[in-house]
């Protein structure tokens, strides 16, 4: 009798969630706006559930410049105003005001000649590390590896980086391959 496949339990019943989980979710990301995208989405999930921050992408995307690092590391009080009177995002003073932050660290690391993408991937030296959970119960929140990357960024000025937070982004930009082996986008994460 042959294996039925079935997507890891996380996303089940929702569309957005089972669309971001096939098409997304895990498979590497080595875009430097998408990078951040994830990076600043993930800041704001901190203490919520991603389907909440998953619903209020496209108002985030608009508020965010597109996830333009430049133009969000430039933005005005008037626009982080505009942020927080939008009832379409997360409305987090602290938060919105750390993604500019963070934008600006970007280009901190852009000024010492390497980018988000190569300085998250530098710890994993290129390759995603794949995993072989059976159930979530086996996924981890978080890792030393993440504990590690946290605290280099937390170094160079990065704010709401924690290690959840940072295994979270690990998982989401395919550093790690968290997909269950019975899930069918388990071997299809590429590099």
């Amino acid at each position: 009798m042959a294996t039925v496949l079935a997507r890891c339990g996380w996303c089940r019943g929702s569309e957005l969630y089972e669309s971001y989980h096939d098409n997304e979710w895990g498979k590497p990301v080595h875009d430097e706006r998408k990078m951040f995208e994830f990076l600043l989405l993930e800041t704001f999930q901190a203490g919520l559930s991603w389907i909440t921050v998953l619903k209020k992408r496209e108002a985030f995307r608009a508020v965010f410049h597109q996830f333009d690092i430049v133009r969000v590391a430039s933005m005005s009080e008037a626009e982080i105003t505009a942020a927080l009177e939008n009832a379409d995002i997360i409305r987090h003073e602290a938060k919105i005001r750390a993604a500019i932050s963070n934008a600006q660290c970007v280009l901190e690391l852009h000024a010492r000649g390497t980018t988000l993408v190569d300085f998250f991937w530098s710890y994993v030296q290129g390759k995603p590390i794949i995993n072989s959970w059976k159930s979530l119960s086996e996924v981890p929140a978080k890792t030393e590896l993440a504990e590690e990357l946290a605290r280099d960024l937390k170094k160079l000025g990065f704010k709401f980086v924690g290690a959840t937070v940072i295994y979270a982004h690990m998982q989401a930009t395919g550093m790690v391959n968290d997909h269950l082996i019975s899930c069918p986008s388990y071997g299809l994460t590429g590099t």
